[in-house]
């Protein structure tokens, strides 16, 4: 275990106060004595039934009776102050607690009994007016609130019939589920990112409440379904539960059927959701933005009085039965509420209001947040001083995969893109599980020294990812996983495409790979991803169109730019021409419009490609003899220059269909309509560009720019003499036309050189940072992963590496101009 990991236990542990947690916490700030006088405040909430059924009675003026009462309330809170005197747990006896125990079970008792006498005085007696029983029903929904305080007491204690008693509260809003999913989901995951009511910091409570809502149902069932399965028991029998809850629910719909029939069962459900409302809200503030930390050993601390807000409110705990002594009811969980302790604000987070005022505030996620957000940072800087960086705890990647927070810190810490991605999709940080990854994922120690282990790693990732794993076994790997339909086809290829551009991106971010090494990989991932996909959908499409029977021939796929050169880079455009060779046209028309769909479903959240714009149209499918006839005539200079970057990606093995687009593509580039119009272009030096930097790689002089530039002019002019020329990439056309004699050797190495450094240079922003700089200041962890990317190890060498090389490639680009201007007037004689 790391120094570090061990410090992180240490402090832990050492924020907790001597008796601060478990049954031998002593009491704080004074002792209470568990006398009449104590017990006493807490039947103040018991004076809202009688002044709610006169209301039920009589209507009019005595609606004002609870409607005061609730008025009220806030100005109390204010007039008897605070209380931090604690009951003492350890000298009281359970005997003399009847009291505090008869007010919980007094207030279910009149809750139903007043609930119910409501209900009839609406629903049957018809005695209101139209406002008098919606003024009714919404201060028995202001009643209703305490259910859930009285109900989650009651579900805490030993005795069965107090507990089903609770249940039966908490169906009358509509909501028994409750007394398993506080219990057994929110006590043993509280403030971890399993507990969906814990709500995270910067998360505001519109965003939490479905998710909370629909992790409750679904965890609930979980949980009972697991426990009978432990027993051997199936989930349908009698000891489930979930039977209990829903007779109790039902008897309350059925009671209300009866009374007022379907239309009082719709607005009854509609009460209870008001109510299951105030309780989510209670829930969300309880806990806001609070976490326990992920101790070296996998497990999380355990719940301290530090993961609860608190608030010391008099009254408030009077009416609520102590509900905002909600810290010691965590460390405590059967404790009885009189017993609750308050932890003070050195032990436990406090409340700015008490917990009614903190609900009214967290419905506007602004001033929540301008309140909460502050107060969170102060919690984790006062609990937490050794933790300086939250983002991997505030992140959606470890909400949803906190076992995987070391590789989320890294990620977090070095690459703002990647960071990107694992937020947007946390199910990428599951492809690190792979042998593939893990295997090449050598540990910390394993060699004799650091330089040992750095060469090891980026052999092992060169290995396999530039030799062993091809486009053949991408394709073998890819035929075999199953999927049913198009649809389903292109989302499978999607997904294990993109996992393996994390894992290629993971190795760039750690220098185990450098971009230009990487680029291969990402064409030939390309390649492999495009070809299984468009085979299946071209063999689903056979099969379902009438066309097809008459259908002789193939059809061919071009892809273009850098996905097809080996510079591609994730964000990549993508772009593929279909030809075809056979009859009749208006079947390879129809499949050509049928694959491009597939390929624009294709692009969507795909981490290689950018996603194809709904604007742009489909290149038009042309036969073989239209293509070359196309190009020929009419083809214009951008056209020209995307065929100089292509790969044929699909098209029927062995056919020799390939052969002859490889001749057309050679035809048209040396003979093509826009052939002079091109050459004028990749001839053209901008004055105005930009000095040399990080962030002008691109346009600088002698920058990335020019030497694609001039090496695409040395294709155009010289492929009709070296067909070698027609390679992908800019630095093999540099080695190739230097070893043909086409230019000089050491000026085209030096051009090759710099052409691998800013490609590299390029992608690691591309793949780490992810945006435009804009010189703005970039992390240490950010600036380490980019220098390493590059081959370097430290960043501050970059910008005098640039600014040489950029010198120098633009001296040898100058070599290059009487080449240019001598060929020029030669190629003004060529075909147009």
């Amino acid at each position: 275990m790391r120094s570090s990991a061990w410090l992180e236990v240490v402090m832990a542990i050492g924020n907790v106060e001597p008796g601060g947690v478990g049954a031998g916490a002593g009491p704080r700030g004074g002792i209470i004595e568990p006398t009449i006088w104590a017990a006493l405040p807490y039947f103040i909430s018991l004076m809202v039934f009688p002044l709610m059924l006169l209301a039920a009675t009589f209507g009019g003026w005595w609606l004002l009776g609870p409607a005061v009462y609730f008025m009220l309330a806030g100005w109390f809170d204010k007039l008897f102050g605070t209380e931090t005197r604690n009951m003492d747990p350890e000298a009281t006896l359970e005997s003399q607690l009847i009291l505090y125990k008869l007010a919980i079970w007094a207030w279910a008792i009149l809750w139903l009994v007043t609930f119910v006498y409501a209900l009839w005085q609406i629903l049957v007696v018809g005695h209101l007016a139209l406002w008098e029983s919606l003024l009714l029903a919404i201060l028995l929904a202001l009643v209703g609130q305490a259910v859930f305080i009285a109900g989650h007491e009651l579900i805490h204690q030993r005795a069965l019939w107090e507990r089903r008693l609770g249940e039966l509260l908490l169906a009358s809003v509509s909501y028994p589920i409750y007394a398993t999913e506080h219990i057994y989901v929110h006590h043993a995951l509280v403030c971890t990112p399993a507990d969906h009511g814990t709500a995270i910091k910067g998360q505001s409570f519109w965003q939490y409440l479905p998710k909370d809502l629909a992790a409750s149902m679904r965890e609930s069932w979980r949980f009972e379904c697991a426990r009978l399965s432990r027993r051997h028991l199936p989930v349908w029998h009698y000891s489930n539960p979930f039977w209990r809850y829903g007779l109790m629910m039902g008897g309350w719909y059925l009671l209300v059927y009866w009374m007022g029939g379907a239309w009082a069962v719709l607005v009854f459900a509609l009460f209870c959701s008001g109510i299951i409302l105030s309780m989510k809200i209670i829930n969300y503030v309880q806990h806001y933005g609070l976490q326990r930390i992920r101790l070296p050993n996998g497990r999380f601390e355990r719940v301290a009085p530090r993961h609860s807000w608190s608030a010391a409110s008099k009254f408030t705990n009077w009416i609520y039965y102590n509900m905002q002594r909600h810290a010691d009811h965590h460390i405590e969980a059967t404790r009885y509420y009189p017993l609750l302790q308050h932890h003070g604000e050195e032990e436990s987070p406090q409340m700015p209001k008490n917990y009614s005022e903190m609900a009214g505030l967290a419905v506007s996620p602004k001033r929540w947040f301008e309140v909460m957000d502050p107060m969170v940072e102060a919690w984790r800087a006062r609990f937490y001083p050794h933790i300086s960086d939250w983002s991997a705890y505030d992140s959606a990647a470890f909400v949803a995969r906190p076992e995987s927070i070391e590789r989320i810190q890294e990620i977090l810490g070095a690459s703002p893109r990647l960071a990107e991605w694992i937020n947007a999709a946390p199910e990428l940080l599951d492809c690190l599980e792979d042998r593939e990854f893990t295997d090449l994922d050598l540990p910390d120690g394993f060699g004799p020294d650091t330089g040992f282990e750095t060469i090891a790693r980026k052999g092992l990732a060169r290995l396999y990812w530039t030799h062993e794993f091809g486009v053949l076994e991408m394709t073998e790997q890819l035929a075999e996983l199953p999927a049913q339909g198009e649809r389903e086809k292109v989302e499978t290829v999607r997904n294990w495409l993109n996992d393996k551009v994390f894992q290629v991106s993971m190795h760039v971010m750690r220098g185990s790979l450098s971009p230009v090494e990487a680029g291969p990989v990402f064409t030939n991932l390309a390649q492999a991803s495009i070809s299984v996909l468009l085979a299946a959908v071209e063999d689903e499409y056979r099969s379902t169109s009438r066309r097809a029977r008459r259908a002789r021939g193939e059809v061919a796929g071009l892809l273009l730019g850098d996905a097809a050169s080996g510079e591609a880079v994730p964000g990549c455009e993508l772009e593929v021409v279909f030809v075809y060779q056979g009859t009749p046209p208006e079947y390879f028309r129809a499949l050509g419009a049928r694959l491009h769909n597939a390929l624009r479903s294709f692009s969507r959240e795909n981490l290689l490609f950018a996603e194809i714009p709904r604007t742009r149209e489909a290149t038009p499918v042309r036969s073989l003899e239209e293509f070359t006839e196309h190009h020929r005539t009419a083809g214009t200079a951008n056209e020209l220059h995307a065929l100089m970057q292509a790969r044929c990606v699909f098209a029927l093995v062995g056919s020799g269909f390939e052969v002859h687009l490889d001749k057309a593509r050679c035809e048209v580039l040396t003979h093509g309509a826009g052939r002079l119009e091109l050459l004028d272009k990749l001839s053209a030096v901008t004055d105005d560009a930009p000095g040399p930097g990080l962030v002008s790689i691109e346009d600088m002089h002698g920058g990335l720019h020019e030497l694609e530039h001039a090496a695409r002019w040395v294709q155009l002019t010289h492929a009709e003499d070296a067909l070698t020329l027609l390679v992908s990439d800019t630095a093999s056309v540099y080695e190739t036309a230097g070893g043909c004699g086409l230019m000089d050797e050491e000026v085209a190495a030096r051009l090759a050189e710099a052409t691998r450094l800013w490609r590299n240079i390029h992608g690691a922003l591309q793949m780490v940072v992810g945006y435009p700089l804009d010189g703005e200041a970039l992390d240490p962890k950010v600036k380490a992963a980019i220098a390493r990317a590059c081959g370097y190890d430290d960043f501050d060498e970059l910008p005098e590496v640039i600014r040489e090389t950029a010198s120098r490639s633009a001296l040898d680009l100058g070599a290059l101009e009487s080449m240019r201007g001598s060929d020029s007037d030669a190629s003004q004689d060529a075909p147009g």
